[in-house]
């Protein structure tokens, strides 16, 4: 459903409550009595646990699979599949420059890629009351997945000109990526972009963050947002490449302090955060989770472009319980403001 997205974000801004927006989708698995396999592997299981979560739960928006496997197998990763975990990528793809030159572009559709796109042609079809999220990978995360994430941060001292060129591939693939989510009907993509997180703030503002801007400039308008996710625990010190992108909307992960990011974040561009997805989600208990999402919506609520978020993708074995307990605590919140 198109959808006027500059405007939709704006309302959240100004709006005294605002609805969480976490990254909430293989927990469907357990709503629907499937394994993390079958939902990966069929557009309509995904559709319908898109639809089952947002029936079940008063998101701000409707958020896709974060599975960032699949844009890496379509370049010939070699994928590690689990019945109760998110896909792995295994090995690396390229280790030189010739064979970075010799690596083909994928046309979007290949691997799973075209069954993710018919589920979001699928759920906006279901979600039409909230912003419906496609997930992808970042530029700079998906290459030093094709480059083995173990080796990428020193290809990039060792081998920048392989690891540029390497980009320039990824990026022109994950345009055109993006567009087909665009014009299936999403209303956004949110960019996972983790192992940018990893690098210095030097090494990001050369290999991740223009990469991250070409795509933006590429598909972003005021009908499609990108949100753009960092978790690393460097993210503040970024923040000014981070902010170059030119993103609509940031998300971080729980490294960091939410309070200290906000004050870095023009006070009309959303930011997201920062409930830790595994300590507290997966492994937490329904207290744990209220007192932590409490304590980071005290810490942030006061600028009125903070939204209430996981830190990061939520597992798929997280008890509904501890998922619940988050959204009482959120609705317990504005209740006594």
């Amino acid at each position: 459903m198109k959808r006027d997205m500059k405007q939709w974000m704006k309302d959240v801004v100004d709006a005294p409550v605002k609805r969480a927006v976490p990254v909430l989708s293989f927990p469907a698995i357990q709503l629907m009595g499937i394994t993390v396999r079958e939902l990966i592997s069929s557009s309509d299981a995904q559709a319908k646990g898109m639809k089952m979560v947002a029936d079940r739960v008063p998101t701000g928006a409707s958020v896709s699979l974060m599975d960032l496997s699949v844009e890496a197998e379509c370049f010939g990763s070699q994928i590690r599949f689990s019945d109760d975990e998110v896909p792995t990528v295994v090995g690396s793809v390229v280790s030189s420059l010739e064979e970075v030159e010799a690596l083909s572009v994928p046309a979007v559709g290949a691997g799973r890629t075209g069954i993710y796109i018919e589920a979001i042609q699928k759920a906006v079809d279901l979600i039409q009351d909230r912003p419906v999220f496609a997930g992808v990978i970042g530029p700079f995360s998906l290459a030093g997945r094709l480059m083995d994430v173990t080796e990428a941060m020193i290809y990039c001292y060792e081998e920048p000109e392989m690891v540029a060129a390497l980009l320039d591939k990824v990026t022109d693939f994950l345009i055109a990526y993006c567009k087909a989510y665009k014009e299936v009907g999403a209303n956004g993509v949110v960019m996972a972009e983790p192992l940018a997180g990893l690098l210095s703030p030097a090494l990001a503002e050369e290999f991740s963050a223009p990469y991250v801007k070409r795509v933006v400039d590429a598909v972003q308008d005021d009908n499609f947002s990108v949100v753009y996710h960092n978790c690393g625990n460097a993210a503040i010190q970024m923040i000014d490449s981070i902010l170059g992108t030119g993103a609509a909307m940031y998300h971080f992960g729980n490294a960091i302090s939410m309070k200290e990011m906000l004050q870095h974040i023009p006070a009309g561009t959303i930011a997201m955060g920062n409930v830790d997805p595994a300590g507290q989600l997966r492994n937490g208990t329904p207290e744990s989770v209220r007192a932590e999402t409490l304590r980071i919506m005290g810490e942030c609520c006061d600028h009125p472009n903070f939204v209430i978020s996981s830190g990061c993708d939520i597992p798929p074995m997280s008890p509904w319980e501890n998922i619940d307990a988050f959204f009482q605590a959120v609705d317990e919140f504005y209740q006594k403001k």
